[in-house]
């Protein structure tokens, strides 16, 4: 598979000391959604800002489809899309005006016809003559994205993209994320939502302290490290853990109503059926059964404490 961006030991130092990146390597696959995942002030923002050549580099290369950001800037920077967390735009200004004066800044030629596709694909259209300020935080966010969009990019940026917006519109982002992902443009966004990763990426990429701790396809991840949890509801809630059931895969439910049950879903032998019978040997009657599989925030959650730790 093609590698459309290659960042091979990027560091980025300050004067006063503090790596915001320690040596960063990263491969993304053409057409690919990667979500980057790290909690504040773990590089997120400084690993896309040096890649899109805003931030200069201590040392180490960044190449977008074959050109070197820093030898090759305005061939990498016209393939590159950036949306970026602040919303920063002329309040005044027409939305049309906006987005077509972005392509001009990439001395690209007039192109209605594309404006108008990129302006009904985010559902701006019907406010093309509107004033920015008169626009919601939402709709100002879908104009940065066709900004992003304008000049063609091939590479597109997302810094946060759904960071204060309500749950519904935050959906409506997530498909036209995707729909961008089948027009062929490949996808880096960094996100506090771990479900949006869970929803829309194909790997999901944890950095933490300027490391990347890992780039793994989301499904694999999830069956490599996702762990089961077992919830053995009783028909009448119990004050401890029976002693022949004492273990540390077991825990009792805050209320004491349920025993949770933790096992490896890569085991040869989960356990269950002796946890069962030890559950009947102990005279608790059970009311149901339920399991649950870990959510890909436990995984990241898990992957950072690790990070810190080390």
């Amino acid at each position: 598979m093609t590698h459309i961006l290659e960042i091979s030991s990027l560091r980025k130092a300050y004067a006063d000391g503090f790596e915001a990146l320690k040596g960063v390597d990263l491969q993304i696959n053409e057409g690919e959604i990667l979500a980057l995942l790290g909690p504040n002030g773990a590089g997120k923002t400084t690993l896309i800002s040096t890649a899109c050549g805003i931030t200069t580099a201590t040392s180490g290369t960044v190449r977008v489809g074959g050109f070197d950001t820093v030898e090759n800037f305005r061939q990498a920077r016209s393939i590159i899309g950036l949306v970026p967390q602040e919303i920063n735009l002329e309040p005044f200004e027409k939305v049309i005006n906006t987005v077509k004066f972005s392509r001009g800044l990439f001395g690209k030629p007039s192109n209605p016809a594309l404006i108008e596709k990129i302006l009904r694909q985010l559902s701006l259209w019907d406010k093309r003559n509107n004033q920015i300020r008169e626009l919601s935080g939402g709709m100002k966010r879908r104009v940065l994205i066709a900004k992003a969009l304008s000049h063609e990019p091939r590479v597109l940026f997302l810094d946060e993209p759904t960071a204060g917006v309500d749950v519904e519109l935050r959906r409506d982002m997530w498909e036209i994320v995707a729909e961008l992902k089948r027009d062929g443009v490949t996808i880096i966004l960094t996100t506090h939502y771990i479900e949006e990763a869970e929803a829309i990426a194909d790997r999901v990429g944890v950095i933490a302290s300027g490391e990347i701790l890992l780039v793994e396809d989301k499904e694999k991840l999830m069956a490599r490290m996702g762990k089961k949890e077992l919830e053995v509801q009783l028909s009448a809630p119990i004050t401890e853990v029976p002693e022949n059931l004492m273990s540390d895969a077991l825990r009792l439910s805050a209320d004491g109503s349920a025993l949770i049950y933790t096992y490896d879903t890569k085991g040869e032998r989960t356990g269950i059926t002796q946890l069962l019978a030890d559950v009947a040997a102990a005279g608790l009657v059970l009311r149901d059964v339920v399991t649950r599989q870990s959510s890909l925030e436990d995984i990241f959650v898990d992957l950072v404490h690790e990070g810190e730790a080390s």
